[in-house]
């Protein structure tokens, strides 16, 4: 369900709220769904519970989760309408990010281009 890269320059809650929005915008989690308690994900994750708990205050923050007491947390029923676009328009700013990156290590746009189907290759790879 969730990966997390610790060579990651992105902090561990980042990590997390951002895989779950993508969990959303993809369908595999869906509206109304319940998700792991701050507890159980922090086992799964091997991470502080208050670092699972900052991750999914963002998530409440930005409408992705609803937490019911007594209940649990839920995907909340507005999730993924404009969740994919989101994540579309990030990806794009990383990409640029990435792309400015390999002109100031003075990489052509051939060699970024090669670097980037390889580490597709795999991904894809690693997930079958």
């Amino acid at each position: 369900m969730f990966r997390l890269q610790e060579q990651s320059a992105s902090p561990i809650y980042e990590q997390i709220v951002d895989q779950m929005k993508a969990l959303v915008a993809t369908g595999a989690l869906e509206a109304g769904e319940k998700v792991p308690s701050v507890r159980e994900l922090s086992a799964m994750l091997l991470v502080n519970p208050n670092t699972v708990s900052k991750a999914y205050q963002e998530l409440e923050r930005q409408g992705v989760i609803v937490t019911m007491r007594g209940k649990g947390t839920f995907v909340a029923e507005s999730a993924s309408p404009g969740m994919a676009e989101e994540r579309m328009k990030k990806l794009r700013e990383d990409v640029k990010r990435v792309a400015l990156e390999a002109k100031h290590l003075g990489l052509e746009p051939s060699s970024l281009r090669d670097m980037v189907e390889q580490a597709c290759h795999e991904w894809w790879r690693e997930e079958s």
